[in-house]
């Protein structure tokens, strides 16, 4: 008599008796084994999800300290979010109820603070599809500009088209600010580059199935859409929002009046009111209420100091310092900057008000010279003192004050 290999039922006791080439297997048996060979691609998956390297939030803030200075609670809203998305992405369907919900953030930090850097490492760290997509060019479909849906485009071309790997990336959104709606009102005339593309930016935000033009939608109207589900998709936001801090000192300022108010006053940090962010304030900027609701993360970035500046130009793995003493070992030279001169590199920074990206500015026009004419000398070392880098500064200043 025919009966299953696995469990020794006969054919009378079962539904089912599958024949295989030395036995047989029930029908119960094999919804078993289907049960078992799943859960054991769930836990496989939970470990790695085709290829993805999760780290805890200590271990992702520990990556970020070693590229970024500072920023230490934009770093932890950072770390704790992307760890709850990709914990999201990894856990297995259940068959309760509770649904975890996308985690997208928002930075707000002035120029030059990092919030690139940071969504750049966080990406690099994580091994996953990333990219950055400036939103001041972003437009209502039918306009003059991009669509919306352009940011996935450039998601899909990052991942070479995988549209299974593009649906877990990251896009980080630039220059959010700039889209505002031009009053607190909502605008009775198109604002087609601000309102307009703040409605359409809620589909992407809050999860939906979108078809997306491989090659952009303008210049080649007649190619097949590609559907690409954000339900997965991290948005990481960005912005000066320059001038919030006013509507932040308003806010505060608000309770002027009553016990206790005074003493609160008195314990705001005025040089860094953008802590204190809230998301009333966004909207009082321009951000409409239902952006803000899918973009749950808020956190600021502080602005960059004399110590964080000084800090920025020698410490992280890629600082400037590091890279120009790599450039010329690359030509059998050995750089060296004195101290005092990286202190009035700073300070000329600070002065400029341009954060971490004017330090850049600076250096080049400090070394160019140097760059230029010491590769056909036969030197083998190069010291940069506070003298060199004040008579570079100067004659690049007085350069640009001739042309101006």
């Amino acid at each position: 008599m025919d009966k299953c290999s696995f469990c020794g039922r006969s054919r009378k006791d079962v539904k089912m008796l599958i024949a295989g080439m030395e036995g047989h297997i029930c029908n119960e048996c094999v919804e078993q084994a289907e049960s078992i060979v799943k859960e054991e691609i769930k836990n496989e998956s939970t470990k790695q999800l085709h290829g993805l390297k999760l780290k805890k939030p200590g271990e992702i803030k520990a990556f970020l300290d070693n590229y970024i200075i500072g920023q230490n609670d934009a770093k932890k809203f950072l770390s704790v979010a992307v760890y709850n998305h990709y914990k999201r992405l990894l856990q297995p369907n259940t068959k309760d109820d509770v649904e975890i919900e996308k985690s997208n953030i928002i930075m707000v930090g002035r120029t030059g603070t990092g919030k690139t850097l940071l969504a750049k490492t966080i990406a690099k760290m994580l091994d996953v599809p990333f990219t950055i997509v400036d939103a001041t060019v972003l437009t209502e479909a039918g306009y003059v500009g991009e669509d919306i849906e352009s940011l996935l485009t450039r998601l899909l071309q990052s991942a070479d088209y995988n549209v299974e790997n593009a649906q877990r990336g990251i896009v980080f959104i630039d220059e959010l600010d700039k889209i505002a709606r031009k009053g607190d009102n909502p605008s009775i005339t198109r604002d087609v580059s601000g309102e307009g593309v703040q409605q359409g930016l809620l589909k992407l935000l809050e999860g939906a199935i979108v078809n997306v033009p491989p090659q952009g939608g303008r210049k080649h109207p007649d190619q097949k859409m590609i559907p690409v589900n954000t339900q997965d998709i991290l948005f990481i936001c960005g912005g000066a929002f320059d001038g919030i801090e006013r509507k932040i000192g308003n806010r505060l300022n608000t309770r002027a009046v009553g016990y206790g108010a005074k003493r609160g006053i008195e314990n705001i940090d005025k040089e860094n009111l953008l802590q204190y962010i809230a998301p009333q304030d966004l909207k009082s900027f321009g951000l409409i209420p239902e952006i803000i609701g899918r973009l749950p993360v808020l956190t600021h970035l502080d602005p960059l100091n004399r110590e964080a500046l000084k800090r920025i130009l020698t410490e992280p793995k890629n600082a400037l310092i590091k890279q120009y003493t790599k450039l010329f070992k690359i030509d059998g030279i050995k750089l060296t900057f004195k101290d005092e001169a990286l202190d009035l590199i700073v300070d000329t920074a600070v002065k400029f008000k341009l954060g971490a990206r004017g330090l850049r500015s600076i250096c080049e026009a400090v070394m160019t010279d140097a760059m230029f004419e010491l590769p056909e000398k036969n030197v083998k070392s190069f010291t940069v003192d506070k003298k060199y880098v004040d008579d570079k500064i100067s004659n690049y200043s007085m350069k640009k004050l001739s042309m101006s």
